[in-house]
């Protein structure tokens, strides 16, 4: 794990709640000059820590209704069928996120689906229709109380 100090924490806390800073206002904000922010931040991004800057969408405000978190065990666990299976995970659109999961599945999927209608649909030709499944369970949002997209920034030391 690299190692951050305490500018480095407040970098990445300034660009989790605004991205969208340039570089100038950054440095004022972590107490730096703008070439040794930039480089910092530089550093950051070649080491991995940064791994990219996105924007938050509200997927209701698209016309996605329904979001679900959908259970699926394969039928038998090989490298074949993994790879298989994450393969087209990774071409479906309305697939958010994929975990491989321990306990009784073997995956947790995030879905999200403009109605339950076309959730149904959708389910019935894509996920009951991806390689290898064996078992689905799908359980649906009723309200999102939290979903922050990165981790607490505490010190590391």
């Amino acid at each position: 794990m690299p190692k951050l100090d305490s500018i480095d924490l407040k970098i990445l806390k300034a660009l989790q709640k605004n991205a969208r800073l340039s570089s100038s206002e950054l440095a004022e904000e972590v107490s730096l000059t703008s070439s040794p922010c930039w480089r910092r931040v530089k550093q950051l991004e070649d080491s991995g820590i940064i791994t990219g800057y996105h924007a938050n969408i509200d997927n209701r405000q698209l016309g996605y209704t329904v979001k679900a978190f959908v259970s699926v065990t394969l039928e038998r666990m090989d490298k074949q069928r993994l790879e298989e299976f994450e393969l087209a995970i990774r071409d479906t659109p309305e697939i958010l996120s994929c975990h491989r999961v321990s306990g009784k599945f073997d995956y947790q999927l995030m879905v999200v689906s403009h109605d339950m209608s076309t959730f149904g649909d959708y389910a019935k030709t894509h996920i009951n229709g991806l390689p290898y499944v064996k078992e689905v369970y799908t359980s649906f949002v009723l309200d999102e109380i939290k979903a922050e997209v990165a981790p607490p920034m505490r010190s590391i030391t």
